[in-house]
């Protein structure tokens, strides 16, 4: 129990006469009575790390902590990732750039050594997500509790 959050990266499939979609749909999953409609892989686990679930709540969901899945665009991503950056090297102003968020069991509210490397670990993710993830994918967040 307590703050589970995803980062999803997706890819749908509209065109099923591609080479791609054909080679995926029998040969990889060999279902040739089903369609293929998307491919879902996980970018990132957090578990309590309430300051990046903060800022997804307040720039994505718009203001809005539901357990549902979120589109996120590159360009916001790239936002969090230079927030990220800013409160590495700003420490005392991590407060006012990337607050913690209070909730059930979702976890402590110190900007402590936890705190830190969530975001060391965010900055990581996110630039092998912008940088190693084909264009032809879209980003998901979803955070449960």
């Amino acid at each position: 129990m307590g703050l589970d959050m995803f980062l999803f990266a997706k890819k749908f499939f509209f065109d099923r006469n591609t080479e791609e979609y054909k080679h995926l749909s029998s040969d990889i999953i060999g279902m040739r009575d089903f369609e293929l409609n998307e491919i879902r892989f996980e970018i990132c686990y957090w578990r309590k790390a309430n300051q990046i679930h903060r800022w997804f709540v307040d720039n994505v969901q718009d203001g809005e902590d539901e357990c549902k899945e979120y589109y996120v665009s590159k360009e916001q991503l790239r936002e969090l990732l230079s927030l990220c950056k800013q409160v590495l090297e700003n420490k005392e102003q991590a407060e006012e750039l990337l607050p913690c968020l209070s909730g059930f069991f979702f976890g402590e509210n110190a900007y402590d050594e936890y705190y830190y490397e969530e975001i060391e670990r965010t900055i990581e993710i996110i630039n092998k997500a912008i940088n190693g993830v084909e264009d032809s994918y879209e980003f998901y967040y979803q955070a449960s509790w």
